[in-house]
């Protein structure tokens, strides 16, 4: 063994460094074992919008869950702030999901009578209020207006994560983790492809790569999905604004605006591709058609950890003691991962976890034996 750890988080992203930074925080010895490519991650797909109620109307099972895990950021945002000195660009000043015909139309204002008749703030705009709010917003019927959401830089939430993380204790670690190991019933480490590593609690957050692990107990039935996006300067005309349309968005974000996103079942294919921006260059000029006339900055994509029921996989393994699950948040991965981080902490240190998170468990997904 190279090492050995109270506890190792396999995976360095968004939600392995929450899990590990609240372990930490609770005084237990945590080994980050990350990759360090910078190919590929969840967190580089993402727009960083926290936004539950864009799409909420009954039917989504993580809706508590995703309003207390937006909300959770107000306190770890100003935390990280302090200790960090990182400004994770929190902003919560609403995200509008447009209707660019009425059938869409009718379909948002069932949400938001929805979201109204059960406690949630959210306000239908008609077109004279969508010219007054945003005179540069391309075509629309309407919008479902949602006062609370809003965004941060997912980026600056990993490195902030990553170096609270730190302060506290942790360490981080470059290697690929290739499989689990066992001892009896209970797990006594991981194997990467550089050495082995012992620890007595393993937590599973690899995002799109955690179906690869050998030595877990069941499939985990984990696909990537790429995500292509694009970054414009943001008109310094437009006062900064998140709008969303379906699976397109516009987000003012660092003096850009964010354009995205594909979902493109490609396998481990993190490349940008001309059809994937011509698509989301279509749905961003359909929201601001100003932006036709500016000059593309960058763009990159990234590979998100889609589950096949859209739930992310949270706790313990039942056949082998001490293997913990936090991976398969697909879209949802920003929004969740500062309380995903909380939840994990508790779980693992046997304090009540104070949210109902319902079927998250991995019991739903088949073991690896007969």
């Amino acid at each position: 063994m190279a090492s050995n750890s109270d506890i190792i988080i396999v995976g360095g992203g968004a939600v392995g460094a929450a899990c590990a930074r609240e372990l930490a925080t609770r005084g237990r010895e945590v080994a980050i074992i990350e990759p360090g490519t910078e190919m590929g991650q969840a967190w580089r797909a993402a727009a960083g919008m926290l936004a539950p109620q864009i799409e909420a109307d009954g039917s989504d099972p993580l809706l508590r869950f995703a309003l207390h895990a937006r909300d959770h950021y107000d306190g770890l945002a100003a935390e990280l702030g302090e200790t960090t000195g990182i400004d994770l660009g929190l902003w919560r000043e609403g995200i509008a999901r447009v209707a660019l015909d009425q059938a869409d139309a009718e379909s948002l204002r069932l949400k938001v009578d929805w979201q109204k008749g059960h406690g949630l703030p959210c306000e239908w705009l008609g077109p004279p209020e969508l010219r007054d709010r945003w005179p540069w917003l391309g075509p629309a019927v309407g919008a479902l207006w949602a006062p609370r959401d809003g965004a941060l830089d997912p980026a600056r939430l990993v490195e902030a994560l990553l170096k609270d993380a730190r302060r506290r204790g942790a360490t981080v670690i470059r290697d690929r983790i290739v499989g689990v190991e066992s001892a009896g019933s209970s797990v006594s480490g991981v194997i990467g492809e550089r050495e082995h590593y012992g620890a007595s609690q393993v937590v599973i957050a690899a995002g799109a790569w955690a179906g690869q692990i050998r030595g877990l107990p069941r499939t985990i039935p984990v696909q990537p999905v790429r995500g292509q996006m694009a970054a414009l300067p943001w008109p310094s005309t437009m006062a900064r604004a998140i709008v969303y349309h379906k699976n397109s968005y516009l987000v003012a974000r660092g003096g850009e605006a964010i354009l995205g996103s594909t979902m493109e079942y490609v396998g481990f294919d993190p490349a940008v591709t001309s059809a994937g921006l011509a698509q989301i260059f279509a749905s961003g000029l359909a929201l601001c058609p100003g932006l036709s006339r500016s000059k593309v900055r960058r763009t990159w994509a990234g590979l998100r950890p889609v589950m096949p029921d859209g739930k992310p996989i949270l706790g313990e393994e039942p056949r082998l003691q001490g293997l913990w699950y936090a991976c398969g948040h697909g879209r949802n991965g920003i929004l969740l991962a500062g309380l995903t981080g909380v939840i994990m902490a508790r779980l693992i240190c046997g304090e009540p976890v104070g949210l109902e998170l319902g079927d998250l468990g991995p019991e739903r997904f088949g073991s690896q034996e007969s």
